[in-house]
């Protein structure tokens, strides 16, 4: 990835922030218009950061130059960096000049694959195999606008470090949509190799971009906040035949067809009304050339739900049913759930102790409470283990529209990402101005 463009802004408009922000250092606490001041400042080079990342998205676990250039931007702010963490995640610490409490912000780092068609000059190009299949590569949820943004804050704050009350510990996470088949990866991975061993947090903080919700729009959930995610395969085993001859096959395509059908009455005739959940079979696979009834036929699909044990429920009842059409037509099935997720969950009293945060920077009528998002977020594993709070950043640009997040036509706009930048940081900063005892 090319970034020298990028440093060189950066680093102007860097020395330009600490000589304005200097004259604070020995003054009054920071205010919001402070805060404001030094986001606009900045804003341009998190921009041109945040095309670069546009141009240049790497898959899960394979991250390797924006993880450099990650790491690159921590270390010249003075940051204590960390990386190789889960393959290719960067952590940095920033130490206040004041004593106070330890909280975390995360980014994530990872592009999916899709293939962009979106105006923008700085869209993606790039292209990969996976599984054999060319595909294309695409910021196409929004992570570099995350990236960007979050980068922004460590640099707003690492200027006024010494009026810092406290550590903040910024995670840039791979793999936040799932690993490659066969490795681990993303935050479980990071929690495991330690992340948070030596240096806990009294709370971690997330946002994601949400393509539909316009810019200076924010909103948010009390409790869960993401549903839970359980993936499932679902592989049926007949007998191969000519597709003249059916009489002599046990079709595992028909079971498939049965399957696909019966699987959807679980939403209908399985779960209370009262317990939100979907389940999408999204892959389905069988069969090589058009004389040949296949001996094997596969669904491929993902649960959501807002509670483990509905969670428990609809596999049980998946179970059961496809396990019910097989025996029926003489053949055999294998049912796995190879990926599991558990909510996010905003903690209430953290959420709320945060609005007036958000609503000083957006305004009172902009930060918005909405039911719980039929998506997933591994920010869950870090939520389970300290209080956690996860918001939505609207990126759609006003009077405009964008597809929704993973689509080939997802848009984020540049606008997004100062008001990001202000967002988090007021937020980091409301936390460690008000937590008791700091």
């Amino acid at each position: 990835m090319k970034s020298h463009l990028a440093l060189l802004l950066f680093a102007a408009t860097l020395t330009t922030s600490r000589l304005a922000l200097a004259q604070l250092a020995q003054g009054d606490q920071i205010t919001d218009a402070d805060i404001k001041r030094a986001v606009d400042r900045n804003a341009a080079a998190m921009i041109q950061l945040r095309h670069q990342i546009h141009q240049h998205p790497e898959l899960a676990n394979r991250e390797f130059e924006t993880s450099k250039l990650v790491a690159g931007q921590l270390r010249s702010l003075g940051l204590s960096v960390r990386t190789g963490i889960a393959h290719t995640g960067v952590v940095g610490i920033l130490t206040g000049g004041r004593p106070g409490p330890v909280v975390a912000v995360r980014s994530e780092l990872d592009a999916l694959q899709v293939t962009e068609d979106s105006p923008y000059p700085f869209k993606s190009t790039v292209r990969t195999t996976v599984n054999g299949v060319a595909v294309g590569v695409a910021h196409a949820c929004g992570h570099d606008i995350h990236i960007a943004a979050i980068l922004g804050v460590a640099r707003v704050l690492s200027e006024i470090r010494a009026q810092l009350p406290g550590t903040v510990i910024f995670i840039f996470q791979p793999a936040e949509e799932g690993p490659p088949p066969g490795e681990d990866g993303g935050a479980e991975l990071m929690l495991k190799e330690g992340v948070f061993d030596k240096l806990k947090p009294a709370a971690v903080f997330g946002m994601h971009s949400f393509g539909t919700l316009d810019v200076g729009q924010i909103r948010y959930a009390i409790g869960p906040t993401t549903s839970a995610l359980s993936d499932f395969r679902i592989e049926f085993h007949g007998k191969q035949a000519h597709a003249g001859y059916p009489e002599e096959s046990i079709d595992p395509v028909v079971m498939a067809a049965e399957a696909v059908m019966e699987l959807q009455t679980i939403r209908s005739r399985s779960l209370s009304p009262f317990d939100p959940g979907a389940l999408s079979i999204t892959m389905v696979h069988a069969g090589v050339r058009t004389n040949i009834i296949p001996d094997t036929a596969t669904l491929e699909g993902t649960i959501r739900v807002f509670n483990e044990k509905v969670m428990e429920q609809v596999e049980q009842r998946m179970r059961e049913i496809v396990e019910s059409v097989a025996s029926g037509a003489g053949g055999t099935v294998q049912v796995e759930f190879p990926d599991h997720l558990p909510p996010v969950i905003s903690e209430p009293t953290l959420v709320r102790r945060m609005l007036p945060a958000l609503e000083r920077v957006v305004g009172r009528g902009n930060v918005m409470l909405w039911p719980a998002a039929m998506a997933a977020d591994d920010f869950a594993y870090f939520s389970q283990v300290v209080p956690g709070f996860f918001f939505f950043l609207g990126t759609q640009k006003p009077g405009t529209t964008s597809g929704v997040n993973h689509a080939p036509n997802f848009q984020a706009d540049d606008s997004a990402i100062p008001i990001g930048i202000r967002a988090m940081t007021s937020v980091l900063l409301e936390y460690l101005r008000t937590t008791p005892g700091h």
